[in-house]
């Protein structure tokens, strides 16, 4: 079967795919792809990652055509982050 695995980090982003025999996981998928090699920073043992935007564990099975996405950490809280103004930009600013 063939999944796509996804991973963007904050400079670059690869959307690669890997064939895997029935029975595998997220974990192999991640592994297989060949995307720990473009991104090293990944820890696959510690590292978030999904199906389709829907949170899953890396022993979670995949099935074919399935899109699996690792997710970076957040790296602010967004509970202290200030809320721009509506209007602030978003490109619709009058000068």
């Amino acid at each position: 079967m063939k999944v796509g695995v996804f991973y963007a980090s904050t400079t670059r982003h690869a959307n690669l795919s890997a064939d895997l025999p029935d029975g595998a996981t997220v974990k192999d998928a991640i592994e297989k792809s060949g995307i720990l090699k473009q991104f090293p920073e990944i820890d696959v043992a510690t590292a978030k990652a999904g199906i389709f935007s829907k949170l899953v564990k890396l022993d979670s099975a995949v099935a074919d055509g399935d899109r699996v996405e690792i997710y970076r950490p957040i790296t602010c809280d967004p509970k202290t982050v200030k809320r721009r103004p509506k209007g602030e930009g978003d490109g619709d600013a009058e000068e």
